[in-house]
């Protein structure tokens, strides 16, 4: 196998050449790797499988996903006004003289994405981060996930068929399999790296964060680290609603076993009988839930001992007591008061699995003063009714400060693939939440812009030039228009 600084050196050399294939030729390319992934068949589901334990139905999902995430950006590229070109015409009777300035965005260079256990094809080899990277212009390096190995070199064998099909540069993705720490160490700190692709735990993104900083150049690096997604329920709401809630919690909290960075991990309500139904309710639908095998050894036992110490600290209202085989993750809902809660930091940690806690506040105020505490995550959801939000225009008001997607009346499980979703979120949700790692705007992650100034123009790029050959937007001395100059 190659060392990791001749992978680094491959790619920085297919970079170079990669920046010269066109939009059309790039989406072409995509589209075959999506069309090399289907191809793959039920061999590839059934790896994954035996990798995973997640269930042949929800991995279909999954592809889907994939290869749709793939057909996305390579529409993208077809459609072109991705680069944001903007144009300043020169007034040159100015004093002083305004040049000639326009400006459009430019792949960032080669990147690095780390596989995700939890989703091993759509966070994965050839999921959203790599998808984006290759659609602006980016080489990739994958370092695979070693949970799922030969999930990832199937699917990194239909990328590498789609590469000598389109001739695109050999190295333009690479493939590193290497299960050591050390080997994504050396790859976020090798100078050729421009940018990070991460999805997992936080102490793993915050490391690869602090290993960028720490180079003589630093780089970016977009790191989502997981979420305890917290849930307001409002009184009325839960008078009116609180049994159909408490089946669409049941569901959300223990769906794929509670292995999703969105899954609901703190529930907060303020104390009446209505909350103590919906708490009954809940539990009655959890205890319903069969325990079942999670991804792999390593987070089964995570997810024992964090439940565990969490429960150690707080009380139970699962119904029935459980006595677990060591193979499999059984449903837990926990609760505690809203002063507890606030006096010992370590519970609202992410428990990864189908965990939840149940918050009981003696006031609205509470309530507020414990959501607040939560920092930065990926989603909030607020159950409420035009009653309680009337009551309470505060809460409206303070949500977008605490997540990135606001939801009401709804699961937080589910992230829809489309233009306009965000799955990103205040640190520490994601290292830098001015972008989406979901949807096609995930793509900005890996461009930069970069202006022109004075350029004749038969030496600018197409979506620059005065002519616009490509047909696309344009804002142009301040006007959107797909106009000539």
């Amino acid at each position: 196998m190659s060392t990791i600084s001749q992978i680094t050196k491959n790619a920085a050399a297919a970079f170079e050449e990669y920046i010269l294939v066109s939009n059309g030729a790039r989406a072409a390319f995509l589209e075959s790797i999506a069309d090399n992934i289907e191809a793959l068949g039920d061999a590839l589901l059934e790896q994954a499988n035996k990798e995973t334990n997640l269930p042949i139905p929800r991995l279909q999902g999954e592809r889907g996903r994939t290869c749709y995430q793939l057909r996305m950006f390579a529409a993208m590229l077809q459609k072109g006004d991705y680069v944001e070109a903007c144009i300043d015409t020169a007034i040159p009777e100015k004093v002083p003289a305004k040049p000639d300035i326009r400006s459009m965005h430019f792949p960032i260079g080669p990147v690095v994405v780390f596989g995700a256990s939890n989703f091993p094809f759509a966070y994965s080899t050839a999921g959203g981060d790599t998808a984006s990277a290759l659609a602006v212009g980016c080489s990739v390096i994958v370092k695979a996930h070693p949970a799922h190995l030969a999930t990832s070199t199937l699917v990194a064998t239909a990328i590498q068929k789609a590469i000598v099909g389109h001739r695109m540069p050999t190295h333009v993705f690479q493939h590193v399999t290497a299960t050591d720490f050390e080997a994504g160490k050396a790859l976020v700190q090798d100078e050729q790296i421009a940018a990070v692709g991460f999805t997992g735990s936080r102490n793993g993104g915050r490391a690869l964060l602090d290993y960028a900083n720490s180079r003589q150049h630093p780089i970016p690096v977009f790191s989502e680290m997981g979420s305890v997604n917290p849930v307001l329920l409002l009184e009325d709401s839960l008078q009116k609603e609180g049994a159909s809630i408490a089946k669409n919690y049941a569901g959300s909290i223990t769906l794929g076993v509670g292995q999703f960075c969105t899954n609901p991990g703190i529930l907060i309500g303020v104390k009446s009988d209505a909350l103590s139904n919906f708490a009954t309710q809940l539990a009655t639908e959890m205890n319903a839930v069969s325990p079942a095998p999670m991804l792999h050894a390593g987070i089964q036992k995570a997810y024992h001992e964090n439940s565990r110490i969490a429960l150690a600290q707080v009380g139970t209202i699962n119904l029935t007591e459980k006595n677990p085989e060591v193979a499999t993750a059984y449903p837990v809902l926990a609760t505690v008061d809203g002063k507890a809660f606030l006096s010992n930091p370590l519970l609202a940690d992410e428990v990864f699995g189908p965990y939840s806690i149940l918050i009981q506040c003696d006031s609205i105020t509470e309530l507020q003063a414990v959501w607040v505490s939560l920092k930065g995550q990926i989603s909030t959801t607020i159950m409420g009714t035009d009653k309680d939000f009337e009551q309470n225009p505060s809460i409206l008001q303070k949500a977008f400060l605490l997540a990135g997607r606001v939801l009401l009346n709804g699961v937080p499980t589910g992230v829809e693939v489309c233009d306009s979703m965000v799955h990103g979120g205040p640190y520490p949700a994601t290292t830098d939440s001015r972008f989406t790692a979901v949807g096609v705007r995930a793509a900005k992650r890996w461009l930069r812009p970069v202006a022109y100034q004075n350029w004749s123009n038969h030496l600018l790029p197409a979506a620059l030039k005065n002519e616009n050959p490509l047909n696309i937007f344009r804002t142009i001395n301040g006007n959107l228009t797909k106009e000539k100059v």
